[in-house]
């Protein structure tokens, strides 16, 4: 009678060893395979733990079907239904152990390929936290929690004001507004919300105000590891609102390990008004004015003015002012000589009132620009920067400034930290690839305009330099498309003109002819802008009409306004004209070398 084999031998000689290796190895492969594969279709983490579950429940019912089940030539059979002669689990266990092989060399190759993505990604992570300053900050909109819905605009204005003290401490890189404005909806990403906007912390909050009273509830996040620096609630009175301001932004600054000047000291401490009332107009002000709509700029324009009547000393409420004294004449029902004036006015008088405001610098600068004062629009921006250095707005607008006088390398410069500090700006990125174009960049711009339009494929202004951007690479087919599209957008005089003159570069002289018509009719009726109508007379060869228009142009102060991106300086429509004693006169007064 023969010996009963043991338990062990039998595993050995069902490949019952050789199946768990095998099991293990293969699983190994797919948990590997699925580490890498699951999360480029975006997966959600369930799907790999699902995975993990089922083949560790697998493993035992493997070891089983093997211990039980034998393969044949004739196929699946049980164990005890093989004659012990018939039996092929020798043949069975090397083809396992080959496999198994094959299987473990895979697996070896993904994770040599893992270990080598996971350096790489913790590199790209130390560098881009390297390069990403750790006093760097945006401030995302803050959440109204008000029972009355119409509070949207305290809450905007309190986000705004607390970021604008935060921007004037020069040892914080703080994000523009109209950049954070996109997250106004509850962030769930903040890693990745930091990343677009170029910083290693984001300061969030609410808001909720009934009556006189206000609760402010902030915290402070390094979204870099998604860690709480800091968080606090302040329930206080209207009357309190700007200490709360000044406490939140020191609070930071001092959390953030920034340096506070002796200026920035001041701007934190500072009160723009005593009256609440005259607060509350200013918000509403800026409210309806960062609508940028020509019914909601003279919206604000009555509110600004309310401010200042409640409060004659408010010096911010006449930086409002003359922000929309500049930007009525964009809407060009009327010359803009008088508007100019009375921005500037308004400016001046908030300067009077409090010569370190930044926005008063760069409002003032802004309406100087307007009436082609460039130099002393120059040392008003520069000026605006020392006491803001992450004002966007300051330094688009300067870089515009030295664009008109053809400096283009130091327009470059400005728009480009104009970007930085704001970079989902529709317009800030718009005229940055204006700026590389003219600079002669013309590749770069035409990248930085796609990447314009990617956020807003109906951007005017966007679409508007794309056609100039176009038109200086002359392909001109593409330039008229893109100011076709322009123009239903925002039909206005220059975009007019732009498409009439690249018409007639194309041949299309019969377009062209009436868009000629139409705007000479309309200015027969009432006030059009002469400068665009001076480049298309000077497309159909009229170079005396170009020349009584462009002086006319000048005279009303409407050659920087309503979009005319070009100046006398560096349009190159106006090149017919370069050599003529009369045109050389008005652009030596365009550039103040003459009075």
């Amino acid at each position: 009678m023969s010996e009963r084999p043991s338990f062990f031998s039998e595993l050995k000689r069902r490949n019952v060893y050789k199946v768990a290796v095998a099991y293990a190895v293969a699983a190994w492969l797919l948990i590997q395979a699925a580490s890498i594969f699951l999360p480029a279709f975006d997966a959600p983490p369930w799907v790999l733990k699902a995975c993990l579950i089922v083949l560790l429940l697998g493993f035992p019912v493997a070891l089983a079907l093997s211990w039980a089940f034998e393969i044949t030539p004739e196929g699946i059979k049980r164990e005890s239904d093989v004659p012990a002669g018939k039996s092929i689990t020798p043949r069975t266990g090397r083809k396992i152990l080959g496999v198994t092989v094959a299987l473990a060399a895979i697996a070896g190759a993904l994770l040599v390929f893992q270990i080598s993505r996971s350096r790489q990604n913790a590199s790209t992570t130390a560098i881009t936290a390297f390069a990403i300053s750790t006093k760097s900050i945006a401030v995302l909109p803050f959440t109204n929690l008000s029972d009355d819905k119409s509070n949207a605009y305290f809450a905007d204005g309190i986000q705004d004001e607390i970021l604008t003290r935060l921007a004037k401490i020069a040892d914080l890189k703080v994000i523009s507004g109209t950049s954070t404005l996109h997250f106004k909806s509850t962030p769930e990403n903040l890693p990745e919300i930091a990343k677009q906007l170029g910083v290693a912390n984001i300061l969030e909050g609410s808001i909720q105000r009934s009556g006189d009273q206000v609760r402010i509830t902030v915290q402070l996040i390094n979204a870099i590891n998604d860690s709480h620096l800091w968080a606090d609630v302040y329930d206080r009175k209207l009357t309190d609102i700007f200490a709360v301001e000044s406490e939140i932004a020191r609070t930071v600054a001092e959390t953030l390990k920034a340096k506070l000047t002796g200026t920035a000291e001041q701007v934190l401490a500072s009160k723009p008004t005593e009256n609440p009332e005259a607060h509350q107009l200013y918000l509403r002000g800026r409210y309806f004015w960062n609508k940028r709509t020509e019914e909601n700029i003279e919206t604000a324009r009555g509110y600004f003015q309310q401010a200042i009547e409640k409060d004659p000393s408010y010096a911010l409420a006449y930086a409002g002012l003359a922000d929309c004294y500049a930007l009525m004449p964009v809407y060009g029902k009327n010359p803009p000589v008088e508007d100019v004036h009375r921005a500037i006015a308004a400016a001046r008088r908030a300067l009077e009132l409090d010569d370190n405001l930044a926005e008063a610098h760069t409002s003032l600068g802004n309406a100087f620009v307007d009436d082609l004062q460039f130099a002393a629009a120059e040392v008003e921006f520069k000026r605006a920067l020392e006491l803001n250095p992450s004002y966007a707005t300051a330094h688009q607008w300067f870089g515009e400034c030295l664009q008109t006088q053809g400096r283009f390398e130091e327009a470059v410069a400005q728009l480009k930290k104009a970007q930085e500090l704001d970079p989902l700006s529709l317009i800030i990125n718009a005229v940055y690839a204006s700026v590389l174009g003219g600079a002669g960049y013309l590749d770069e711009a035409v990248q930085q305009i796609h990447r314009t339009l990617e956020m807003d494929p109906n951007f005017g202004a966007g679409l508007f330099m794309l056609g100039e951007i176009m038109e200086m690479r002359g392909q001109f087919s593409e330039a008229a498309a893109a100011y076709e599209k322009a123009l239903v957008v925002l039909p206005t005089p220059m975009r007019y003109a732009n498409i009439a003159c690249v018409y007639m570069r194309l041949g299309r002289t019969v377009e062209a002819t009436t868009i000629r018509a139409t705007l000479a009719d309309k200015s027969a009726k009432g006030y059009v802008q002469a400068y665009p109508r001076a480049l298309i007379e000077l497309a159909f060869g009229d170079k005396e009409e170009a020349l009584r228009l462009l002086q006319q142009a000048f005279d009303d102060r409407s050659i920087q306004i309503g979009g005319n991106s070009g100046s006398l300086k560096i349009d190159p429509r106006l090149d017919p004209l370069r050599a003529d004693p009369r045109f050389e006169k008005l652009l030596a007064k365009f550039m103040g070398q003459a009075q």
